[in-house]
């Protein structure tokens, strides 16, 4: 009987700054995805801490650090707060789609206003019309594309306010990278609602995860994910549920992302 995929390659990144935690130096362990049994091989990675960006699939392998923790929300016991009901439902009207991972100018448009507010001297700052179609078009996997709309008036499809890059796993939802509307009078805690709506949608579907990606005790930024529970985290004797301190401000939320030494989007 022949093997249902053959073992991956795996190589290290150079080291580089890190960018979550001042004076660390961060590295990855990564492999390719490709070939009929890419979305196997995804799944199965990603049980065990690995992140896809584009054809990659990476894993943070540093040499004296272990903060970045993978995490991922139970979706079948998520019980939004009062603060989060209040955000579904002030969003309620907006219209979500899950669109197959063809970028438009809408939505470049709109991850231009979201960088240069939230993420002006980010490693993504540059990325122009290219880069963007490599991140969301560059699938070896399920993946598609959640836009999120103002209602739609005599037919026509209403104003992009939000997006997710999200890959259709077997156990579960995992957020590539989402980008909102961040202009000014644009929407409050459109991040958070993006967030939930994964949430709600995976267990709607049966899906029992919706991965979040990397959460890093100490870095400010990765702190809002802690705010969806129950949230499990990945450690030496697996995925065990934790109930970490809550954040003191709520921070700007969205799933974050850097680039590696040879410009590879990394998203965390």
């Amino acid at each position: 009987m022949s093997a249902p995929f053959r073992f991956p390659r795996f190589f290290v990144t150079t080291p580089s700054p890190c960018p979550y935690l001042p004076g660390k130096t961060e590295r990855k362990v990564f492999t390719e995805l490709s070939g009929t049994n890419a979305g196997d091989l995804n799944d199965a990675l990603g049980r065990i801490g690995f992140r896809r960006s584009q054809s990659v699939a990476y894993r943070p392998s540093c040499l004296d650090c272990t903060a970045c923790v993978s995490v991922r929300v139970v979706a079948g016991g998520f019980e939004p707060n009062a603060t989060q009901r209040k955000l579904l439902r002030r969003h309620s009207d907006l219209v979500a789609t899950a669109c197959k991972p063809w970028t438009t100018e809408e939505q470049f448009a709109l991850l231009r206003r979201y960088l240069s507010t939230r993420h002006p001297g980010g490693g993504m700052a540059d990325m122009d019309e290219f880069d963007f179609a490599d991140m969301i078009e560059q699938t070896p996997v399920n993946t598609y594309v959640v836009e999120y709309r103002e209602p739609t008036v005599d037919g026509v499809p209403g104003r992009l306010v939000g997006a997710c890059l999200t890959d259709h796993q077997s156990d579960g939802l995992s957020m590539i990278y989402s980008f909102f509307e961040t202009s000014e009078g644009a929407r409050d805690g459109l991040g958070t609602y993006i967030i939930m709506d994964h949430i709600l949608r995976a267990a709607r579907t049966a899906l029992p995860y919706v991965y979040l990606g990397y959460w890093v005790e100490g870095s400010a930024r990765m702190q809002y994910k802690t705010r969806f529970q129950p949230i499990e985290r990945l450690g030496p004797a697996g995925w065990q549920l934790f109930d970490p301190p809550a954040p003191a401000a709520a921070p700007k939320t969205g799933v974050s992302a850097g680039v590696d030494p040879k410009g590879v989007t990394l998203v965390h």
